[in-house]
């Protein structure tokens, strides 16, 4: 019974991991709110060994703070840290382009459509959390085809440093950015013009790295 397996721990933290990192990213979970393992184990149905490794992977990426003995909390939103985040995850999606442009299929740039019809309509109804979900969709399919396992990890690592300024700036009554710069990479993807996507792409994470600069 090969298939009966148990469910690993590093499986059952993965969830807990997800789970947090999406509320904090979302909001539901304020920054400076404490977290405590009991009562997150609770909420998700999980033992607190799981939830006590996530919440040292979350701190390990930012989203969390700790002091021995006295708390676990949510990091605030630091515009410096997102600025760096921005900068290397930028870096991340350059060499991710430049790597799968030339490997992308026509399914490939199907994906990317779609999801940027996604992204587009979920600007225009003020839907912040579908866009960044469409947003995500495009650029991974660049991250799969390029199949750098170090850079995937490393924009995972990231990014949702970057989209939890995102969720306030949009909250604050800000906007979010528009197509049409999908539009041109999906279209030097097409053209199969690896300068102009890595080009465009540049400009994209350039735009985020700019919500961290004080108004």
């Amino acid at each position: 019974m090969e298939a009966l397996r148990p469910v690993t721990r590093t499986l059952l933290r993965d969830r807990a991991c997800a789970a947090i990192r999406d509320a904090i990213v979302a909001g539901e979970i304020e920054p400076g709110t404490v977290v405590r393992d009991a009562e997150f184990a609770e909420r998700l149905g999980l033992s607190r060994a799981p939830v006590r490794e996530a919440f040292a992977r979350l701190v390990d990426e930012g989203l969390l703070e700790s002091k021995p003995q006295s708390y676990t909390r949510v990091t605030p939103v630091v515009a410096a840290d997102v600025r760096d985040a921005a900068a290397v995850v930028g870096a991340m999606h350059e060499l991710v382009t430049r790597a799968a442009v030339p490997r992308l299929r026509d399914a490939d740039l199907d994906r990317m459509r779609v999801s940027n019809v996604r992204f587009a309509a979920a600007v225009r109804a003020g839907d912040v959390a579908g866009a960044l979900r469409a947003d995500d969709e495009l650029h991974d399919v660049l991250v799969r085809v390029a199949g750098n396992r170090a850079a995937a990890a490393t924009v995972a690592r990231y990014t949702p440093l970057i989209r939890r300024l995102e969720r306030r700036r949009f909250g604050e009554g800000g906007s979010c950015r528009s197509a049409g710069l999908h539009d041109r990479l999906i279209a030097a993807c097409a053209a199969g013009d690896t300068e102009s996507a890595v080009h465009v792409t540049a400009d994209i994470w350039r735009s985020l790295a700019d919500l961290a600069d004080p108004d």
